[in-house]
């Protein structure tokens, strides 16, 4: 899994550095945007309300501005999710992450998901989106359909979770999404990732852009031991670390969604 090497720089480069919570203050914000000019972080990634203050303090700089819509739930209207992103693309974001209509897609109605994407898509006018599916609430099988049916909306990335959902970002879970999209659309991997050893594990399973609170930490730490001459490792990985089933709940999940992920987990350990 490892083998490919990363500086902390290129790492840096694919950080969306994210600042989700509902108590966030300017003060906060401000912090936010300083590390990722200090860092050359890919992005930061805030609710709407904060758009316009960092486009002040991220202004001259190639620090892009993504705002989060629909969020976390995904269950807001198709005209509401629009006029959400509209807003915000007035407001100074250059990039959307969108819930997916997460119960529709249970349901099996893939036309009203769509259209709920394609509305978001229309709506950015150019800009680009994410499509959060939150995979710990969908089956291996559903990740595929869920990735594919972004695509087919026109999409620019699809997304693991918003960092609130039943799990964070997995191997399995990105190496899925790479394969339904193919090299046409980017994957990001976001939820849970705190160190430099998941931020690169996620890499190595194709992941483009990594959605993180604790950027500044996972870079530094990067840094740190590469200078003192260590790397990562594969074998030094525990299975619960790279596999979805070790993060299934039967308190956040569906029980047939937990249900799944409990059977992964026994088939693994008889494999």
């Amino acid at each position: 899994m490892y083998s490919l090497k990363i500086s902390p720089e290129k790492l840096a480069s694919m950080i969306d550095h994210t600042n989700l919570k509902p108590f966030a203050t300017k003060k906060d914000i401000n912090k936010l945007c300083e590390e990722a000019l200090n860092h050359n972080f890919a992005a930061v990634c805030v609710n709407s309300e904060h758009i316009s203050f960092c486009k002040e303090i991220l202004k001259g700089s190639e620090v892009d501005i993504a705002a989060v819509v629909g969020f976390p739930l995904g269950a807001s209207t198709p005209t509401t999710k629009a006029t959400e992103t509209s807003e915000a693309i007035n407001f100074g974001a250059n990039e959307i992450d969108m819930v997916m209509d997460i119960g529709s897609f249970r349901e099996g109605n893939y036309f009203a998901v769509g259209k709920d994407i394609g509305k978001v898509v229309q709506a950015a006018d150019g800009a680009i989106v994410k499509v959060i599916l939150e995979t710990g609430f969908l089956t291996d099988e559903q990740i595929t359909k869920a990735s594919q049916i972004s695509k087919d909306s026109g999409a620019n990335y699809v997304k693991t979770s918003t960092g609130f959902g039943p799990m964070g970002a997995f191997i399995d879970h990105i190496m899925l999404m790479r394969q339904a999209v193919g090299k046409d659309l980017g994957v990001k991997a976001a939820g849970g990732i705190r160190t430099a050893r998941t931020a690169v594990r996620l890499v190595n399973a194709s992941a483009d852009r990594l959605g993180a609170s604790a950027g500044v930490a996972i870079v530094k730490q990067l840094a740190k031991i590469i200078e003192e001459g260590g790397w990562f490792y594969s074998s030094e990985d525990t299975p619960e670390d790279i596999y979805s089933w070790g993060a299934a709940d039967p308190k956040k999940q569906p029980k047939d969604i937990y249900d799944f992920y409990i059977k992964k987990k026994e088939e693994f350990k008889r494999s």
